[in-house]
């Protein structure tokens, strides 16, 4: 399977982990931390962010989604507050993460309809054909192999689902694109740092993002993992991008 540069992309760069270990161990450090900062380096606007993309999924109507890389399950509550599907399963690498959000479902009384597992975007252990639409929001960057991911994906996907994706990116203009860089590369480690003291989380997450074989570049990924009807959205002078595809 093809490789891209991102894949090669790790939180520390001394570990002897590969990057599906090093991201586990990484998230499972700043779970405690990571709604608040999410919140905090984005000044909220990464709600808007998920809430438009979860938005490209109201005209199928999906009654079974699955959540892949879901973290603290917020795209999850946010999905079933939107859409009210019938069950929504997300899955995540990092138990610290998934254990916060079994938290959070059960104080807001959805784990009838929301399950978080642990899973492995890679290895999706569900049949073929089991969903009507799969989420990934910031998740995709960390794919130990992207492709095996999409490929995944696809698998598990019922013919006529459809996959959304929610990654950041680059930004478009010139000025803001050289504050966004500004902010990503010198001021999120160090709130990172200063928060959840783990800098390196922060590094990696504008390393990963500098490295991701974004816009037209990931629609053609997706396209020869098998998807059908892609298209893009991008978010906040392309700060942020939707991709979507079908099965």
């Amino acid at each position: 399977m093809a490789k891209f540069a991102h894949d090669e992309v790790v939180p520390y760069q001394d570990s002897e982990l590969n990057k599906k270990e090093q991201v586990a161990d990484m998230f499972n450090s700043i779970a405690y931390r990571y709604d608040f900062l999410n919140r905090f380096l984005s000044v909220g606007i990464d709600i808007w962010w998920r809430k438009k993309a979860i938005s490209q999924l109201k005209a199928l109507a999906p009654k079974k989604i699955l959540d892949v890389a879901t973290g603290t399950g917020d795209v999850a509550i946010l999905t079933y507050n939107m859409l009210k599907p019938d069950k929504i399963t997300g899955i995540d690498i990092s138990d610290g993460m998934l254990d916060l959000g079994r938290k959070k479902l059960e104080k807001l009384a959805l784990n009838q309809h929301i399950e978080l597992l642990a899973g492995d975007s890679e290895v999706i252990r569900f049949e073929d054909n089991s969903f009507d639409a799969i989420t990934v929001a910031f998740g995709v960057r960390n794919f130990q192999n992207l492709e095996k991911g999409l490929r995944e994906m696809l698998r598990v996907l019922k013919p006529g689902g459809k996959l959304v994706v929610l990654e950041f990116s680059k930004a478009d203009a010139g000025f803001l694109s050289v504050l966004f860089n500004f902010y990503m590369n010198k001021i999120t480690p160090a709130i990172g740092k200063l928060f959840s003291k783990n800098k390196d989380a922060y590094q990696y997450l504008n390393d990963s993002v500098q490295a991701f074989p974004e816009g037209q570049t990931f629609l053609t990924i997706m396209h020869d993992a098998g998807f059908t009807q892609t298209y893009l959205k991008k978010l906040s002078f392309g700060i942020c991008t939707i991709y979507c595809g079908s099965k």
